[in-house]
């Protein structure tokens, strides 16, 4: 999303139009979603998503701080064993109410090779400092997610991508990686070592064991210019084959209402640094909210007053290393889907979500995210073996989020979308089976090292488990 300011004409002067109607909207329906009870009636305390819909009261928290400490505590705890990171699924994968286990104490980079390019990771450090860690040590990873709040273990586990035609989402970078079973065995995995369960536990669920460390595949540390502009939606839709094919990072948000995207996109730069400004995102977002809060009951309305204000807004542009411009704080909450389709159906789906969306929802402000991702041979991955569009349609936080389910996912469903692993999704066995070529090979390895089901919590169980 664009970060200038003045995207908007300010939440001031948009109320001047309309405050009445805004004032009614927050009163109605802009209360605060309830909290579950800071505690249970055990005493066990509350862990709750970033979005605040997914929650638990874990028996036991636990933070180890070496393999060994890891290993004795997965022997003794009570399941299930769940891994949590940032919290930022959406997806009920970290809810249990045995053992919520935290990598936090496992964090840095162990050692790396200058020549080869390659870090030894802990997993849980978090892409926020590892960008700055890799940097040090004359590296980056080209492809980072839209926020790097995530532990590196817990990307890994949901597949978590950035955006580029020829870049693969992070796990597609990693060469090995060292796995905890439920027996308290580690296993070091790669091509060479325990190949089958590298394919299928570099993206796990944290469902094959906890993974603990992993070596990433790096590339030099570049400058980028990463620019940023409002175009015409459907014209940049047109355009996509070509900017995709350009740039090395690319990607744009379709802002409903406005006929309008965001371009970005990032290319290697030998120019000067032009640092990046504050972060203004999320006044932004609250600025489309008001304009949808004032006139999001006449569209036609809406569409006029977005048109009058964001027509001669000058690109942004701003130059420096990758790490501190592929990701972007987002501090105001909201809940996720995002599903994965066959590159050559992304537009098409994306026409419809955008179509059902103006006709039906009038209520939606966040912009809808459009990325590629190139294909890898991990076998729960959501790109595996397939040149991948992806498409994410957002919900504020305190918004309704049905519509996903009633009205986007049957369209991205239609397309052979696979759903990302930590955003909201309806699917179950029989579904991700059809969508997964090596679905049951995968399960059956999953089931050899994890024959009691320790780290399969209600949600996992469903979709793991056949019937």
């Amino acid at each position: 999303m664009t970060t200038r300011r003045n995207i908007m004409m300010g939440a001031a002067a948009i109320a001047l139009l309309g405050s009445g109607g805004a004032v009614a909207y927050r009163l109605t329906r802009d209360a605060e979603p309830p909290s579950p009870p800071g505690t249970d009636g055990q005493g066990r305390l509350l862990w709750r998503n970033w979005s605040g819909i997914q929650s638990s009261y874990p028996d036991r928290r636990f933070a180890p701080g070496s393999e060994d400490e890891l290993v004795a505590g997965l022997k003794a705890s009570p399941a299930p064993l769940r891994v949590v990171g940032a919290g930022h699924s959406f997806m009920p994968l970290v809810p249990t109410s045995g053992t919520l286990i935290s990598l936090d104490r496992m964090s840095g980079v162990i050692d790396h090779d200058p020549k080869a390019l390659t870090a030894r990771v802990r997993a849980g450090t978090r892409l926020g400092d590892l960008g700055p860690a890799l940097a040090a040590i004359g590296q980056e990873m080209p492809n980072l997610p839209d926020i790097n709040k995530q532990s590196l273990g817990g990307a890994l586990g949901t597949g978590t991508h950035g955006t580029g035609e020829t870049l693969r989402a992070i796990h597609g970078e990693v060469l090995a990686f060292r796995l905890a079973t439920a027996s308290g065995e580690i296993l070091d995995c790669s091509p060479e070592n325990n190949p089958d369960i590298y394919a299928a536990a570099r993206v796990g669920l944290g469902a094959f064991g906890v993974v603990t460390e992993a070596s990433l595949q790096n590339r030099p540390l570049v400058r980028l210019h990463r620019r940023v502009e409002l175009r015409d939606w459907r014209e940049t839709a047109e355009d996509w084959p070509r900017l995709k094919a350009t740039h090395r990072n690319v990607e744009f948000y379709v802002i409903p209402f406005t006929d309008k995207a965001a371009l970005i996109t990032a290319d290697p730069t030998d120019k000067p640094v032009l640092p990046r400004g504050p972060e203004t995102d999320s006044q932004v977002l609250m600025d489309l909210k008001t304009l949808r809060d004032v006139f999001g009951p006449v569209p036609a309305l809406r569409r006029f007053v977005a048109e009058k204000m964001m027509n001669g807004m000058a690109a942004e542009d701003m130059i420096d290393e990758g790490w501190k411009l592929l990701s972007t704080d987002r501090p105001v909450r909201f809940n996720e889907m995002e599903f994965h389709l066959p590159q050559e159906q992304q537009i098409a789906a994306l026409q419809e979500v955008v179509a059902v969306i103006e006709s039906k929802r009038s209520d939606v402000f966040f912009p809808i995210e459009v990325r590629t991702i190139a294909p890898d041979d991990a076998w729960l991955s959501p790109f595996y073996q397939r040149q991948s569009g992806s498409i994410a349609v957002h919900a504020y936080y305190k918004d309704d989020y049905a519509f996903l389910f009633d009205l986007v996912e049957p369209i991205l469903r239609r397309y052979g979308g696979r759903p990302h692993w930590g955003k909201l999704n309806s699917l179950g066995y029989k579904d991700f089976q059809a969508l997964y070529p090596r679905w049951k090979d995968a399960l059956e390895i999953r089931r050899t090292l994890d024959p009691g089901g320790r780290f399969l919590n209600p949600y996992l169980k469903k979709v793991l488990i056949d019937g």
